[in-house]
């Protein structure tokens, strides 16, 4: 088992939940757009919000932001430990920040005395596009066992300086290279790690990615805390983050939505059914399990096993509410599905 650090009131590692993480993409210095990004980020499911803090007008912007948050933040910085020292005086509850890339010993003298002031974590996240130059030469290329080297290179610095509340990542665009990275630096460390694929890409086959590389470790019984790293809105990143723990089976809440493949005896348009239902009940927090599903082959069975399900027919479906007995049902059948899981529910989230 890893140890454990706080961010704000997130515990990672120790044993604790694997948390979700995303960053906002608005210029950090605008308080009133980076807030309304954090909220949304954080209605969506997402734990521990990260923002960038490039500049000094980003660094006295998170008073307001600290403030605010509904959330814990993290502030990612590079090369500027003043930045960091700032961040970390104006509230920030974790840094995001390399100790052998802001100015040598003695600037990181100065911010591992920071840090253990405020008692603030620091995550040490080393990527496959940003290895050190030394690194290279070694291996050749940003290799699993260079990222390791240079992530527990980089603790060594603020262990040095008896600071010891760190949080390992090592990414890189290559999916077996990560997850190889991940494996080692569980036998080589009992740091929490900080678990992601870099630069994923888009929604799609970012997301693929992602699954494939997070979930591989997660299996495992590795990472404490997960970013899916897409292209565009971050909102999308949680909604991935969540699909990705509850398919590894290590979240419950929400909706679990079963639907079939679909073939020739489908009567019903099964995908437009459950992405409805989908976006529709992505705010509820209850497990449940809600089965579409197009024919009379496996259809009421699977609906049956289901908390709620409905299994197509020629003319409607049939509706299946765990418990009770099934009823013929026809229109809009994804508005049935919707309000027999209100009801279920009770009204509640």
């Amino acid at each position: 088992m890893t140890r454990r650090v706080w961010v704000g009131n997130v515990p990672i590692g120790g044993g604790a939940p694997v948390s979700i993480q995303s960053m906002t993409n608005t210029d950090t210095a605008d308080a009133e757009s980076t807030l309304k990004q954090i909220s949304a980020l954080a209605e969506a499911g997402c734990d521990i919000v990260r923002v960038s803090v490039y500049n000094e007008a980003c660094a006295e912007a998170v008073r307001t932001l600290v403030d605010k948050s509904p959330v814990p933040l993290v502030a990612d910085i590079h090369f500027d430990h003043r930045l960091a020292i700032k961040a970390l005086e104006n509230g920030i509850h974790k840094l995001r920040i390399n100790p052998g890339n802001i100015g040598g010993e003695k600037n990181v003298r100065v911010l591992a005395d920071c840090l253990k002031m405020h008692r603030v974590p620091v995550r040490i996240g080393v990527n496959g596009g940003s290895l050190e130059k030394e690194l290279l030469e070694k291996y050749g290329s940003p290799t699993p066992e260079a990222l390791v080297e240079s992530a527990l290179g980089h603790a060594r610095l603020l262990e040095d300086c008896g600071f010891y509340d760190i949080v390992l990542s090592m990414k890189c665009t290559n999916v077996p290279d990560t997850v190889r990275a991940g494996i080692l630096a569980s036998e080589r460390t009992d740091y929490p790690l900080h678990i992601g694929v870099t630069e994923a890409g888009t929604p799609g086959m970012g997301n693929i990615k992602s699954a494939i590389g997070i979930g591989a470790l997660l299996l495992r019984g590795i990472g404490d805390t997960v970013r899916v790293s897409l292209t565009g809105d971050p909102v999308n990143e949680v909604y991935a983050a969540k699909d990705i723990l509850k398919a590894v089976g290590l979240r419950k809440e929400g909706l679990n939505i079963i639907s079939c493949p679909t073939c020739g005896r489908t009567c019903i348009p099964v995908g437009e059914i459950a992405e409805r239902v989908r976006k529709e009940t992505l705010n509820i927090k209850t497990p449940l399990t809600v089965a579409v599903m197009g024919c009379v082959v496996n259809g009421p069975g699977e609906a049956r096993e289901a908390d709620i399900g409905i299994a197509g027919g020629k003319s409607g479906g049939m509706l299946f509410v765990k418990g009770q007995k099934p009823v013929s049902v026809k229109g809009d059948l994804a508005e049935i599905l919707i309000n027999a899981v209100k009801q279920k529910l009770g009204g509640a989230p």
